[in-house]
């Protein structure tokens, strides 16, 4: 159950990471697409643009790596204090369904 639930935890952070960088190459082709316009405007919305993309690959890979660290933090901490773990989660559980309960 344990490797299952990581190895699903994984994948959505891969997901992300793929759909994050499908969107950084779509950026790229429309910047790659007006590259022979000619108009300043243009040019400074290009310009912008990728600097931007630059910027977005950048802080995309540094989260994805970060939301990696954390999980496997998280990971390691359940697996050394269990206990502490399921407690939380029971008083969590009880808090909202006193939260629910109420009308």
């Amino acid at each position: 159950m344990y490797n299952r639930q990581k190895k699903a935890a994984e994948l959505k952070a891969v997901e992300l990471s793929e759909e994050m960088q499908r969107i950084i190459d779509r950026a790229q082709e429309l910047i790659d697409a007006t590259a022979d316009e000619v108009d300043d405007k243009v040019k400074s919305a290009r310009s912008a643009l990728m600097r931007g993309l630059d910027n977005a690959r950048d802080e995309s890979g540094r989260l994805y790596g970060r939301a990696m660290d954390k999980a496997a933090e998280a990971d390691e901490y359940i697996h050394d204090q269990p206990y502490y773990a399921i407690a939380g989660v029971f008083a969590a559980g009880l808090f909202m369904g006193w939260l629910m309960s109420r009308k």
